[in-house]
Protein backbone atom coordinates (compact mmCIF):
# COMPACT_ATOMS: atom_id res chain seq x y z
CA UNK A 1 0.00 0.00 0.00
CA UNK A 2 1.16 3.40 -0.97
CA UNK A 3 1.13 6.04 1.67
CA UNK A 4 -0.07 9.40 1.10
CA UNK A 5 0.80 12.74 0.51
CA UNK A 6 4.48 11.32 -0.98
CA UNK A 7 4.35 13.57 -4.23
CA UNK A 8 5.31 16.86 -2.15
CA UNK A 9 8.35 15.57 -0.24
CA UNK A 10 9.44 13.81 -3.70
CA UNK A 11 9.23 17.33 -4.99
CA UNK A 12 11.00 19.13 -2.66
CA UNK A 13 13.70 15.90 -2.62
CA UNK A 14 14.20 17.23 -6.63
CA UNK A 15 14.27 20.42 -5.33
CA UNK A 16 17.55 20.15 -3.02
CA UNK A 17 19.23 17.29 -5.23
CA UNK A 18 18.73 18.68 -8.77
CA UNK A 19 20.40 22.12 -8.08
CA UNK A 20 22.75 20.54 -5.75
CA UNK A 21 23.41 17.99 -8.39
CA UNK A 22 24.03 20.96 -11.80
CA UNK A 23 25.74 23.41 -8.66
CA UNK A 24 28.62 20.58 -7.27
CA UNK A 25 29.14 19.49 -10.70
CA UNK A 26 29.58 22.11 -12.16
CA UNK A 27 32.10 23.59 -9.25
CA UNK A 28 34.28 20.38 -9.48
CA UNK A 29 34.72 20.51 -13.24
CA UNK A 30 35.69 24.02 -12.95
CA UNK A 31 38.11 23.33 -10.44
CA UNK A 32 39.77 20.84 -12.17
CA UNK A 33 39.87 23.03 -15.59
CA UNK A 34 42.57 25.65 -13.36
CA UNK A 35 44.70 22.67 -12.38
CA UNK A 36 47.98 21.84 -14.55
CA UNK A 37 48.46 18.17 -12.89
CA UNK A 38 45.05 16.27 -14.33
CA UNK A 39 46.51 13.07 -15.53
CA UNK A 40 45.11 10.38 -17.36
CA UNK A 41 44.21 6.41 -16.68
CA UNK A 42 43.77 4.46 -20.06
CA UNK A 43 43.79 1.12 -21.18
CA UNK A 44 44.98 0.17 -24.56
CA UNK A 45 42.20 -1.48 -25.59
CA UNK A 46 40.17 1.09 -25.07
CA UNK A 47 41.24 2.57 -28.32
CA UNK A 48 38.86 -0.29 -30.20
CA UNK A 49 36.37 1.03 -28.44
CA UNK A 50 32.80 2.05 -31.14
CA UNK A 51 31.57 5.36 -30.69
CA UNK A 52 27.99 4.67 -31.47
CA UNK A 53 26.08 8.26 -31.49
CA UNK A 54 22.57 7.26 -30.99
CA UNK A 55 24.05 5.94 -27.59
CA UNK A 56 23.62 9.69 -26.60
CA UNK A 57 20.02 8.92 -25.91
CA UNK A 58 20.12 6.25 -23.29
CA UNK A 59 22.77 8.65 -21.99
CA UNK A 60 20.75 11.56 -21.64
CA UNK A 61 17.92 9.39 -20.69
CA UNK A 62 19.26 8.82 -16.71
CA UNK A 63 18.29 12.43 -16.07
CA UNK A 64 14.47 11.33 -16.78
CA UNK A 65 14.94 8.53 -15.05
CA UNK A 66 16.49 10.52 -11.99
CA UNK A 67 13.90 12.65 -11.63
CA UNK A 68 11.14 10.05 -11.78
CA UNK A 69 12.58 7.89 -9.38
CA UNK A 70 11.64 10.11 -6.55
CA UNK A 71 8.01 9.27 -7.59
CA UNK A 72 8.06 5.82 -7.49
CA UNK A 73 8.64 4.94 -3.20
CA UNK A 74 5.57 3.86 -1.73
CA UNK A 75 6.56 4.95 2.01
CA UNK A 76 8.41 7.89 3.42
CA UNK A 77 11.22 5.90 4.58
CA UNK A 78 11.64 4.73 1.33
CA UNK A 79 11.57 7.66 -0.07
CA UNK A 80 13.94 9.33 2.24
CA UNK A 81 16.79 6.10 1.86
CA UNK A 82 16.86 6.82 -1.81
CA UNK A 83 16.70 10.34 -1.72
CA UNK A 84 20.13 10.42 0.91
CA UNK A 85 21.27 7.39 -1.85
CA UNK A 86 21.11 9.89 -4.52
CA UNK A 87 22.89 12.44 -2.12
CA UNK A 88 25.77 10.35 -1.17
CA UNK A 89 26.75 9.23 -4.35
CA UNK A 90 27.08 13.35 -5.23
CA UNK A 91 28.51 13.90 -2.23
CA UNK A 92 31.41 10.90 -2.99
CA UNK A 93 31.57 11.37 -6.56
CA UNK A 94 32.54 15.05 -6.43
CA UNK A 95 34.51 14.73 -3.68
CA UNK A 96 36.99 12.39 -5.86
CA UNK A 97 36.87 14.49 -8.58
CA UNK A 98 38.34 16.98 -6.27
CA UNK A 99 41.14 14.77 -4.60
CA UNK A 100 42.10 12.63 -7.92
CA UNK A 101 40.97 14.46 -11.33
CA UNK A 102 41.47 12.61 -14.22
CA UNK A 103 40.51 13.42 -18.07
CA UNK A 104 39.22 11.95 -20.98
CA UNK A 105 41.49 11.55 -24.05
CA UNK A 106 39.23 10.91 -26.63
CA UNK A 107 37.89 13.15 -29.49
CA UNK A 108 34.40 12.73 -30.69
CA UNK A 109 33.99 12.91 -34.40
CA UNK A 110 31.62 15.90 -35.70
CA UNK A 111 28.30 15.02 -35.67
CA UNK A 112 25.20 16.99 -36.90
CA UNK A 113 21.20 16.51 -36.66
CA UNK A 114 19.82 15.51 -33.51
CA UNK A 115 22.36 13.34 -32.09
CA UNK A 116 24.83 16.30 -32.93
CA UNK A 117 22.67 18.72 -31.01
CA UNK A 118 22.42 16.35 -27.79
CA UNK A 119 26.22 16.24 -27.59
CA UNK A 120 26.37 20.10 -28.08
CA UNK A 121 24.47 20.44 -25.44
CA UNK A 122 26.35 17.89 -23.23
CA UNK A 123 29.86 20.03 -24.18
CA UNK A 124 28.28 22.35 -23.19
CA UNK A 125 27.78 21.66 -19.02
CA UNK A 126 29.75 18.22 -19.06
CA UNK A 127 33.74 18.81 -19.57
CA UNK A 128 36.01 16.15 -20.06
CA UNK A 129 37.15 16.46 -16.35
CA UNK A 130 35.12 14.85 -13.62
CA UNK A 131 35.70 11.34 -14.55
CA UNK A 132 36.51 8.25 -11.63
CA UNK A 133 34.20 7.79 -10.28
CA UNK A 134 31.60 7.95 -13.03
CA UNK A 135 28.70 9.59 -11.00
CA UNK A 136 26.63 8.37 -14.30
CA UNK A 137 27.53 4.83 -13.42
CA UNK A 138 26.97 5.24 -9.81
CA UNK A 139 23.19 6.95 -10.27
CA UNK A 140 22.72 4.54 -12.99
CA UNK A 141 23.03 1.86 -9.94
CA UNK A 142 21.03 3.80 -7.10
CA UNK A 143 18.29 4.04 -9.70
CA UNK A 144 18.73 0.50 -11.06
CA UNK A 145 17.89 -0.77 -7.45
CA UNK A 146 14.92 1.34 -7.27
CA UNK A 147 13.19 0.81 -10.71
CA UNK A 148 13.71 -2.98 -10.39
CA UNK A 149 12.21 -2.70 -6.97
CA UNK A 150 8.49 -1.39 -8.51
CA UNK A 151 8.46 -3.33 -11.56
CA UNK A 152 7.21 -7.01 -12.72
CA UNK A 153 7.53 -8.98 -15.57
CA UNK A 154 8.04 -7.80 -19.12
CA UNK A 155 8.39 -4.40 -17.43
CA UNK A 156 11.46 -5.72 -15.33
CA UNK A 157 13.18 -6.96 -18.38
CA UNK A 158 12.93 -3.80 -20.25
CA UNK A 159 14.42 -2.14 -17.03
CA UNK A 160 17.37 -4.33 -17.35
CA UNK A 161 17.85 -4.07 -21.20
CA UNK A 162 17.52 -0.25 -20.57
CA UNK A 163 19.78 0.29 -17.50
CA UNK A 164 22.58 -1.87 -19.33
CA UNK A 165 22.41 0.34 -22.42
CA UNK A 166 22.89 3.34 -20.07
CA UNK A 167 26.18 1.66 -18.77
CA UNK A 168 27.36 0.93 -22.24
CA UNK A 169 26.59 4.31 -23.46
CA UNK A 170 29.15 6.02 -21.27
CA UNK A 171 32.19 3.85 -23.22
CA UNK A 172 30.55 4.50 -26.69
CA UNK A 173 29.41 8.51 -26.32
CA UNK A 174 33.26 8.99 -25.49
CA UNK A 175 31.96 10.23 -22.16
CA UNK A 176 34.02 8.16 -20.02
CA UNK A 177 36.83 5.63 -19.67
CA UNK A 178 36.71 2.11 -18.45
CA UNK A 179 38.48 2.77 -14.81
CA UNK A 180 35.37 4.92 -14.44
CA UNK A 181 32.82 2.41 -14.81
CA UNK A 182 33.68 0.06 -11.92
CA UNK A 183 34.85 2.82 -9.83
CA UNK A 184 31.73 4.57 -10.62
CA UNK A 185 29.51 1.15 -9.17
CA UNK A 186 31.19 0.96 -6.34
CA UNK A 187 30.90 4.40 -5.42
CA UNK A 188 26.96 3.32 -6.03
CA UNK A 189 26.81 0.01 -4.07
CA UNK A 190 28.17 1.67 -0.87
CA UNK A 191 25.14 4.41 -0.95
CA UNK A 192 22.99 1.49 -1.74
CA UNK A 193 24.67 -0.17 1.77
CA UNK A 194 25.05 2.94 3.43
CA UNK A 195 21.01 3.78 3.20
CA UNK A 196 19.08 0.03 2.70
CA UNK A 197 15.36 0.03 2.77
CA UNK A 198 15.12 -3.02 4.80
CA UNK A 199 17.22 -2.45 7.60
CA UNK A 200 18.57 0.38 9.47
CA UNK A 201 21.10 2.54 8.28
CA UNK A 202 24.63 0.59 9.71
CA UNK A 203 25.51 3.66 10.81
CA UNK A 204 22.60 3.97 13.27
CA UNK A 205 24.30 1.05 14.70
CA UNK A 206 27.95 2.24 14.96
CA UNK A 207 29.83 1.80 18.13
CA UNK A 208 33.17 1.62 18.98
CA UNK A 209 33.97 -1.68 20.51
CA UNK A 210 36.00 -2.37 23.39
CA UNK A 211 36.13 -6.33 22.87
CA UNK A 212 40.20 -6.85 22.05
CA UNK A 213 39.14 -9.99 19.98
CA UNK A 214 37.26 -7.41 17.85
CA UNK A 215 40.28 -5.56 17.75
CA UNK A 216 42.74 -7.81 17.13
CA UNK A 217 40.59 -9.13 13.84
CA UNK A 218 39.61 -5.61 12.53
CA UNK A 219 43.05 -5.05 12.90
CA UNK A 220 44.12 -8.37 10.65
CA UNK A 221 41.74 -7.31 7.97
CA UNK A 222 42.23 -3.35 7.69
CA UNK A 223 45.94 -4.95 7.25
CA UNK A 224 44.81 -7.08 4.79
CA UNK A 225 42.87 -4.21 2.89
CA UNK A 226 46.15 -2.03 2.71
CA UNK A 227 48.31 -5.49 1.11
CA UNK A 228 46.40 -5.61 -1.52
CA UNK A 229 45.32 -1.81 -2.26
CA UNK A 230 49.57 -1.02 -2.41
CA UNK A 231 50.30 -3.32 -5.67
CA UNK A 232 46.69 -1.63 -6.66
CA UNK A 233 47.59 1.90 -6.89
CA UNK A 234 51.59 0.77 -7.23
CA UNK A 235 51.65 -1.40 -10.60
CA UNK A 236 48.21 -0.25 -11.83
CA UNK A 237 46.49 -1.91 -14.80
CA UNK A 238 44.97 -5.57 -14.11
CA UNK A 239 46.15 -4.74 -10.51
CA UNK A 240 43.68 -2.21 -9.94
CA UNK A 241 41.07 -5.16 -9.53
CA UNK A 242 42.33 -5.85 -6.52
CA UNK A 243 41.01 -2.48 -5.17
CA UNK A 244 37.60 -4.63 -4.92
CA UNK A 245 39.06 -7.09 -2.11
CA UNK A 246 40.71 -4.28 -0.77
CA UNK A 247 37.37 -2.11 -0.14
CA UNK A 248 35.52 -5.45 0.50
CA UNK A 249 38.28 -5.82 3.92
CA UNK A 250 37.98 -2.29 4.56
CA UNK A 251 34.33 -3.33 5.31
CA UNK A 252 34.89 -6.03 7.22
CA UNK A 253 37.36 -4.74 9.64
CA UNK A 254 34.52 -1.16 9.82
CA UNK A 255 32.04 -4.23 10.62
CA UNK A 256 34.63 -5.45 13.38
CA UNK A 257 35.53 -2.08 14.69
CA UNK A 258 32.23 -0.04 15.12
CA UNK A 259 29.53 -1.74 12.70
CA UNK A 260 29.08 -5.04 14.04
CA UNK A 261 26.91 -8.03 12.53
CA UNK A 262 24.63 -5.41 10.98
CA UNK A 263 27.18 -4.35 8.41
CA UNK A 264 26.50 -7.46 6.21
CA UNK A 265 22.90 -6.94 6.22
CA UNK A 266 21.59 -10.33 6.46
CA UNK A 267 17.84 -10.20 6.08
CA UNK A 268 15.50 -12.64 7.61
CA UNK A 269 14.98 -14.64 4.81
CA UNK A 270 19.00 -15.25 4.79
CA UNK A 271 20.24 -13.35 2.20
CA UNK A 272 22.04 -10.80 2.38
CA UNK A 273 20.68 -7.72 0.57
CA UNK A 274 22.29 -7.06 -3.25
CA UNK A 275 24.58 -3.78 -2.22
CA UNK A 276 26.31 -6.30 0.62
CA UNK A 277 26.37 -9.28 -2.34
CA UNK A 278 28.68 -6.97 -4.25
CA UNK A 279 30.71 -4.48 -1.82
CA UNK A 280 31.64 -7.76 0.31
CA UNK A 281 31.73 -10.65 -3.24
CA UNK A 282 35.83 -11.21 -2.91
CA UNK A 283 35.38 -11.82 0.89
CA UNK A 284 32.25 -13.93 0.76
CA UNK A 285 33.99 -16.26 -1.55
CA UNK A 286 36.69 -16.67 0.60
CA UNK A 287 34.27 -17.29 3.32
CA UNK A 288 32.46 -19.85 1.24
CA UNK A 289 36.14 -21.79 0.37
CA UNK A 290 37.29 -21.71 3.68
CA UNK A 291 34.26 -23.10 5.28
CA UNK A 292 34.16 -25.96 2.78
CA UNK A 293 38.09 -26.76 3.48
CA UNK A 294 37.82 -26.86 7.20
CA UNK A 295 34.49 -29.25 6.93
CA UNK A 296 35.80 -31.58 3.94
CA UNK A 297 36.78 -34.38 6.57
CA UNK A 298 33.19 -33.95 8.62
CA UNK A 299 30.72 -32.24 6.26
CA UNK A 300 27.72 -33.77 7.82
CA UNK A 301 25.77 -32.46 10.99
CA UNK A 302 25.87 -34.10 13.95
CA UNK A 303 22.71 -34.92 16.05
CA UNK A 304 23.08 -33.54 20.08
CA UNK A 305 19.92 -34.85 21.29
CA UNK A 306 15.67 -34.17 21.27
CA UNK A 307 16.21 -33.77 17.03
CA UNK A 308 18.10 -31.00 17.42
CA UNK A 309 21.40 -31.05 15.41
CA UNK A 310 24.83 -29.03 15.01
CA UNK A 311 26.51 -28.35 11.95
CA UNK A 312 28.22 -26.25 9.17
CA UNK A 313 26.09 -24.03 7.36
CA UNK A 314 24.14 -26.04 4.31
CA UNK A 315 23.54 -26.52 0.86
CA UNK A 316 20.56 -26.49 -0.51
CA UNK A 317 20.87 -30.41 -0.95
CA UNK A 318 22.12 -30.68 2.42
CA UNK A 319 18.50 -29.12 4.08
CA UNK A 320 16.64 -32.00 3.11
CA UNK A 321 16.74 -33.89 6.52
CA UNK A 322 15.56 -30.66 8.63
CA UNK A 323 12.26 -28.84 9.00
CA UNK A 324 14.19 -25.59 10.31
CA UNK A 325 17.63 -23.80 10.47
CA UNK A 326 18.84 -21.41 13.19
CA UNK A 327 21.36 -19.77 11.81
CA UNK A 328 24.24 -17.92 13.63
CA UNK A 329 26.18 -16.98 10.56
CA UNK A 330 26.39 -13.09 9.79
CA UNK A 331 28.94 -13.35 7.07
CA UNK A 332 27.60 -16.29 4.45
CA UNK A 333 24.33 -16.25 2.68
CA UNK A 334 21.79 -19.16 2.92
CA UNK A 335 18.65 -20.18 0.94
CA UNK A 336 15.97 -21.71 3.41
CA UNK A 337 13.97 -23.29 0.68
CA UNK A 338 10.86 -23.14 2.29
CA UNK A 339 12.45 -24.21 5.22
CA UNK A 340 11.29 -22.28 8.84
CA UNK A 341 14.39 -20.39 9.31
CA UNK A 342 15.69 -17.90 12.07
CA UNK A 343 18.74 -15.55 11.84
CA UNK A 344 20.70 -14.34 14.98
CA UNK A 345 23.69 -13.09 12.76
CA UNK A 346 26.85 -13.10 14.69
CA UNK A 347 30.62 -11.84 13.52
CA UNK A 348 32.81 -14.63 12.47
CA UNK A 349 35.29 -15.99 15.30
CA UNK A 350 33.18 -13.87 18.27
CA UNK A 351 31.42 -15.08 20.70
CA UNK A 352 27.37 -14.57 20.72
CA UNK A 353 26.38 -12.31 23.65
CA UNK A 354 24.17 -13.53 26.32
CA UNK A 355 21.11 -11.75 24.81
CA UNK A 356 22.00 -13.50 21.38
CA UNK A 357 22.09 -16.93 23.19
CA UNK A 358 18.93 -16.52 24.46
CA UNK A 359 17.40 -15.40 21.26
CA UNK A 360 18.74 -19.07 19.64
CA UNK A 361 17.89 -20.91 22.41
CA UNK A 362 14.32 -19.59 22.53
CA UNK A 363 13.96 -20.24 18.45
CA UNK A 364 15.74 -23.87 18.64
CA UNK A 365 13.18 -24.66 21.46
CA UNK A 366 10.37 -23.56 19.05
CA UNK A 367 11.20 -24.77 15.81
CA UNK A 368 11.74 -28.01 17.13
CA UNK A 369 8.29 -28.46 17.44
CA UNK A 370 8.01 -28.81 13.73
CA UNK A 371 10.44 -31.65 13.70
CA UNK A 372 14.40 -31.58 12.92
CA UNK A 373 16.31 -28.14 13.40
CA UNK A 374 20.14 -27.67 12.10
CA UNK A 375 21.70 -25.27 13.81
CA UNK A 376 24.46 -23.79 12.22
CA UNK A 377 27.36 -20.82 11.46
CA UNK A 378 30.19 -20.96 8.91
CA UNK A 379 31.83 -23.99 10.73
CA UNK A 380 29.44 -25.59 12.94
CA UNK A 381 32.15 -25.53 15.74
CA UNK A 382 31.86 -21.88 17.96
CA UNK A 383 28.73 -19.66 17.70
CA UNK A 384 26.43 -22.38 16.80
CA UNK A 385 27.76 -24.58 19.23
CA UNK A 386 27.27 -22.14 21.77
CA UNK A 387 23.68 -21.65 20.81
CA UNK A 388 23.09 -25.08 21.44
CA UNK A 389 24.58 -25.21 24.67
CA UNK A 390 22.47 -22.26 25.38
CA UNK A 391 19.57 -24.19 24.33
CA UNK A 392 20.19 -27.01 26.78
CA UNK A 393 20.67 -24.87 29.48
CA UNK A 394 17.29 -22.71 28.95
CA UNK A 395 15.27 -25.60 28.56
CA UNK A 396 16.81 -27.81 31.64
CA UNK A 397 18.54 -30.45 29.48
CA UNK A 398 21.76 -29.05 30.77
CA UNK A 399 22.16 -28.07 34.37
CA UNK A 400 25.24 -26.42 34.17
CA UNK A 401 27.69 -24.85 31.64
CA UNK A 402 29.92 -27.62 31.63
CA UNK A 403 27.42 -30.24 31.70
CA UNK A 404 25.91 -28.61 28.44
CA UNK A 405 28.96 -28.37 26.87
CA UNK A 406 30.50 -32.05 27.47
CA UNK A 407 27.17 -33.15 25.75
CA UNK A 408 28.14 -30.77 23.00
CA UNK A 409 31.60 -32.06 22.63
CA UNK A 410 30.73 -35.37 22.62
CA UNK A 411 28.47 -35.41 20.13
CA UNK A 412 30.18 -33.23 17.43
CA UNK A 413 33.92 -33.57 18.16
CA UNK A 414 35.78 -30.88 16.77
CA UNK A 415 33.98 -28.02 18.36
CA UNK A 416 36.03 -25.30 19.38
CA UNK A 417 34.95 -23.01 22.35
CA UNK A 418 37.10 -20.56 24.06
CA UNK A 419 36.76 -18.50 28.00
CA UNK A 420 34.55 -15.69 26.37
CA UNK A 421 32.12 -18.55 24.63
CA UNK A 422 31.89 -20.02 28.29
CA UNK A 423 31.64 -16.83 29.35
CA UNK A 424 27.75 -15.64 27.34
CA UNK A 425 26.58 -19.00 28.48
CA UNK A 426 27.36 -18.40 32.15
CA UNK A 427 25.42 -15.23 31.42
CA UNK A 428 22.17 -16.49 30.90
CA UNK A 429 19.50 -16.60 33.07
CA UNK A 430 19.81 -19.65 35.65
CA UNK A 431 23.10 -20.85 34.00
CA UNK A 432 25.44 -21.97 36.48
Amino acid sequence: MREPGLLKPAVLWLLLLAPLFFSTYGFATWVTSQRSDVGTLVFGWETHMPFWAWTIVPYWSIDLLYGFSLLLPNTRHELKQHALRLLSAQVIAVSCFLIWPLRFTFERPELDGVFGWLFAVLAGFDKPFNQAPSLHIALLVILWVMYQRHTQGFWRWLVHGWFALIGISVLTTYQHHFIDLPTGALAGWICVWLWPVEHPSPLLSARLTRDPTRWRLGVRYGLGAVLLAIPAFVLGGAWLWLLWPAVSLALIKANYFVLGAAGFQKRTDGQLTPAARWLYAPYLAAAWINSRLWTRKHPQPDLIVDNVWLGRIPTTSEQAPFTAIVDLCAELPINPQGHAYQSVPVLDLIAPTPAECLQAAQAIERLRASGPVLVCCALGYSRSATAVGAWLLHTGRAATVESALAIICTARTDVVLHPAHREALEGLPHAR
